[in-house]
């Protein structure tokens, strides 16, 4: 089993979620999709695995031990990258936005899109696909690589570190250099520099 520790790879089947705070704090659901990497940071924390779970079930609303919420943002969102895999059947963003609008409405919490409206979370993506060229982030110029993270979701008001129970922080890649509102494709390579550090505060 490849657990989640120091000498953890990327490797097909099996996708990972974790958080990432920009340079002005701003926070970021950031989705693996198999071939993105995480960073030695997090790798390095003691049952790691437990505290991605607890923070993914406190982002969806399924806690069993952090249930006290922040307030929604009641924002809005905008689709920036979207995967070529994923929409290949109607690669538009018009109909993107629609059928994410839909299934917000349809599943409120449990959908992708109450991460920008209401939790205020940017979400990235890892570039997916069974082989290099299957998937890329279509509105993006230039050359990607499977597990580069780009920007798929974008709220206007946003989270930040205080929106997570005190224990979870913790769990908070942080980076001096990063900034979402602008950084819509963070290279896998660069990971660790992009993110060098876990959020160490109060």
């Amino acid at each position: 089993m490849n657990s989640l520790n120091i000498d953890w790879v990327p490797e097909f089947g099996t996708i990972h979620t974790w958080f990432a705070a920009d340079k002005h704090g701003r926070i970021a659901v950031m989705v693996n999709n198999c071939f993105g990497d995480l960073p030695r940071a997090l790798l390095q924390i003691t049952d790691v695995e437990s505290l991605l779970e607890n923070m993914n079930e406190f982002i969806w609303e399924e806690s069993p031990i952090f249930d006290a919420y922040p307030e929604n943002k009641n924002g809005a969102f905008s689709v920036d990258l979207f995967s070529h895999l994923r929409f290949r059947s109607h690669p538009d963003k018009a109909h993107i936005t629609e059928e994410l609008k839909q299934d917000w409405q349809r599943l409120g919490s449990q959908s992708d899109v109450n991460l920008a409206i209401n939790k205020g979370m940017f979400l990235y993506f890892g570039v997916e696909g069974s082989n290099p060229g299957e998937d890329y982030p279509v509105g993006y110029e230039g050359t990607t690589q499977m597990g580069d993270y780009f920007r798929f979701l974008v709220p206007t008001v946003f989270a930040s570190v205080d929106d997570f129970p005190q224990p979870l922080r913790r769990g908070i890649a942080v980076s001096t250099i990063i900034d979402f509102e602008k950084d819509r494709l963070l290279d896998n390579r660069q990971i660790n520099t992009w993110f060098p550090a876990m959020f160490a505060g109060h």
